[in-house]
């Protein structure tokens, strides 16, 4: 029988490449023959627009459809009509409306776990679920944290501070504490690296006396990289983009060290 493995991509700072990681990673897996599915689970909806779909808001169906079906009891579209492919990449959307959802969850019953039941079904059919959030630390990440197996969190070098991944990490603890036992921190990801700089020496530096000792932090660290943004802007993977590049060969090395850790 198939093991999924559900990984949200987590940060409340906004910048911090939680989108390109989640949809360079997916793109990264497929190449070593897994199936993936993406969850654009942040209203802005830019991983849906990085997959190439230009007006989000125009969707007939989107993840709010479908967590507002399941918290009126009313039966979900089918599959269908909600998930895009791209290759061995499934992606289930976003737009603006799901701010909406969000605020729908607070008087939501068990709300918390709305996620987790909608993928619970479909994890037959994949390898890796990979959940993109919002930069905030609201219902939707927690819904995203409840239905996960681990949290990648991507750290950008000029934005770190302390203060901001201590709230995330005292939140991961609350998750598991209380609703998913088994969730466990994947590591840090430290992105957007431009390792000639006295910034970027000093982030990591504190980063490593901070936290290596609780979590690990990935050997691999994603380049700074303007080719990133050009992909992007075509609606194509880095490593689609420019094979070859430092930032393609570093999430294809990311992956290959995720699947030997048995992630």
């Amino acid at each position: 029988m198939r093991k999924t493995t559900v990984i949200t991509i987590a940060n409340q700072k906004g910048g911090t490449g939680k989108t390109t990681t989640a949809y360079n990673l997916a793109y990264a897996l497929t190449n070593e023959g897994e199936k993936v599915l993406l969850i654009d689970f942040d209203p802005q909806g830019n991983l849906t627009m990085c997959f190439g779909i230009e007006q989000p808001d125009k969707l007939p169906y989107s993840m709010f459809n479908i967590m507002n079906a399941m918290m009126t009891d009313e039966p979900l579209p089918s599959p269908e009509e909600y998930i895009h492919t791209q290759g061995n990449i499934d992606l289930i959307p976003s737009n603006i409306e799901l701010s909406v959802a969000e605020i729908n969850l607070r008087d939501e019953m068990g709300g918390e776990k709305t996620l987790a039941s909608l993928l619970e079904p479909m994890k037959s059919s994949y390898d890796y679920i990979i959940i993109d959030t919002n930069p905030s630390l609201g219902l939707l990440t927690i819904n995203a944290l409840a239905a996960s197996d681990s949290v990648l969190i991507p750290v950008n070098p000029q934005l770190w501070s302390a203060t901001g991944l201590t709230q995330l990490l005292k939140i991961i603890v609350k998750v598991k504490k209380r609703i998913n036992p088994h969730i466990r921190i994947e590591g840090i990801l430290m992105t957007m690296c431009d390792t000639r700089t006295n910034l970027y020496k000093e982030a990591f530096r504190l980063v490593k006396v901070y936290y290596r000792e609780t979590f690990r932090i990935f050997d691999i660290q994603i380049p700074l990289s303007v080719k990133v943004g050009e992909a992007n802007f075509y609606s194509q993977s880095i490593i689609e983009f420019l094979p070859q590049s430092k930032v393609a060969i570093a999430y294809q090395n990311l992956a290959k060290e995720l699947m030997v850790n048995g992630s």
